[in-house]
């Protein structure tokens, strides 16, 4: 077993031991299950105000008359009465990471960040199951009126400007069933809101571990970046493995105002006995830009078509994501991109790959509303086919209400070329190395734009699995 190997392993062993104790805690007091009680108990616990439990107790009311999707995955294998809605950690929040638990810690050493690196990013935070352990920012930009908070906290700091924003323009909670079931249960995540004409020059960070066997996390991020502001944020997400389904049903709510610009970049890592059903978008005004970057390389099933709604003139959406599905694993993500607004455009390059059975799906859609005209649409998917066991789908939607407009598609799907092994072979490499260079060099024009510790650790994942040593 070699050492990344041995660090998976640690990884494992210490999730379960630790989730063992969560989920026995929280059982203890609470049950599994889902009903208005709880939901009264998780907003009792955060001392909201009466407009939020409001709101969550509507969502809830929906959540129970609305079915689940039939389409995209199969969703039978959750059960929804036998999850933990609400779990926390024997940690309470902390600005300073010497007081988070010893155990919490070396998890986020395991992403392969050193720490004297970490404490010098502009902003870091930090979830277990459903509370916010860790949070960070630098005093420059508290100084410059940068708020970087997690979501409970700005609930009570910010009362008013977390009304006007969270779940009603962007993402209403009467959306569809899982956004419906995230309302009512939500819990932690982060809030950031950039003033007017701030750019903040290094990335504001967080990262979500899901714990509790059976478990669902569903943290909320609410971005707001005001006139001419600039930011980028970096989510990191994972689970331990566990022989029982779990849920991740998170929101991400972007507002891209005039002039701004923010680059939104995550890297999830659920375990194959996590579906992921998350839920992002953006709402962008006049030459805003949303840039979306994502890898997915984990869950047992994953639907995640982050989602860009260009609402006023000259505004810009670039979406960049890279898929990876192996044994037992189905990756079905894309992203959606409403046009609104004339001189509007979007570039939309989408990678996949898929081993030893695993199913990628391609799933996009892009309208261009009636007066959008001189809009401006690449769309290009590309997907990489380990092996004959494997699967890809491509379902492109293109709905164009406008005649005035620029728009390409382009999909392709491929083999793992053997001639490419014999020619690497030929010059020294052995055949394992041939691979995880095809690989690489696949995935390349995506893993560049991240973050380079996100990268290397995405890149790691995938090559691991692929050398079978992710079970």
């Amino acid at each position: 077993m070699d050492r990344q190997e041995l660090i998976l392993q640690i990884e494992k062993a210490a999730g379960k031991i630790h989730s063992m104790r969560q989920e026995e805690k929280f059982a203890a007091s609470t049950g599994k299950g889902l009903s208005e009680d709880v939901i009264r108990a998780i907003s009792k616990d955060k001392n909201e105000p009466e407009w939020m439990l409001k709101k969550r107790l509507q969502a809830y009311e929906w959540f129970k008359k609305t079915p689940v999707p039939n389409w995209g995955l199969d969703l039978s294998g959750i059960n929804f009465d036998d999850l933990v809605y609400y779990a926390r950690p024997d940690a309470a929040q902390s600005k300073n990471w010497e007081e988070v638990p010893e155990e919490i810690r070396k998890t986020f050493d395991l992403l392969g960040i050193p720490e004297t690196e970490r404490k010098a990013l502009a902003g870091a935070g930090a979830q277990y199951d459903s509370s916010v352990v860790y949070h960070n920012l630098k005093k420059e930009w508290e100084g410059k009126g940068v708020i970087f908070e997690d979501m409970d906290v700005a609930v009570q700091k910010y009362p008013e400007l977390v009304k006007e924003y969270f779940m009603t323009k962007c993402i209403p909670i009467s959306d569809h069933k899982l956004i419906m079931l995230h309302a009512a249960v939500w819990s932690g995540g982060t809030f950031i809101r950039v003033p007017a004409g701030v750019k903040i020059t290094m990335p504001l960070q967080a990262y979500f571990r899901m714990n509790a066997k059976r478990g669902g996390q569903f943290e909320h991020t609410l971005i707001i970046a005001e006139e001419g502001s600039e930011v980028s944020y970096v989510e990191g997400c994972s689970a331990p493995q566990y022989n029982v389904n779990s849920l991740h049903a998170g929101g991400v709510e972007i507002y891209v105002k005039e002039g701004a610009r923010v680059r939104y970049s995550s890297v999830e890592n659920w375990s194959k006995s996590t579906y992921n059903l998350n839920t992002k978008r953006a709402v962008v005004e006049r030459n805003g830009v949303i840039e979306w970057i994502g890898g997915n390389a984990g869950s047992k099933g994953t639907m995640l078509y982050p989602c860009s709604i260009l609402k006023g003139e000259g505004a810009r959406a670039d979406h960049l994501g890279v898929a990876y599905a192996g044994k037992g694993q189905n990756q079905d993500t894309g992203a959606k991109v409403y046009h609104l607004a004339k001189n509007t455009s979007s570039i939309i390059k989408m990678k996949s790959i898929s081993k030893s059975g695993g199913i990628t799906t391609y799933r996009g859609l892009v309208k261009i509303a009636k007066g959008a005209i001189n809009s401006k649409v690449s769309a290009v998917c590309d997907a990489l086919i380990m092996d004959g066991e494997s699967k890809s789908n491509t379902v492109p939607v293109m709905d164009v209400n406008e005649d005035k407009v620029e728009i390409s598609h382009e999909a392709t799907v491929g083999r793992l070329s053997t001639e490419k092994i014999f020619y690497l072979m030929s010059r020294g490499l052995k055949e394992e190395e041939a691979v995880r260079l095809i690989v690489s060099g696949f995935i390349e024009p995506i893993m560049k734009e991240l973050p380079m510790e996100y990268a290397v650790e995405l890149n790691r994942l995938i090559q691991l699995d692929m050398a079978g040593a992710i079970g």
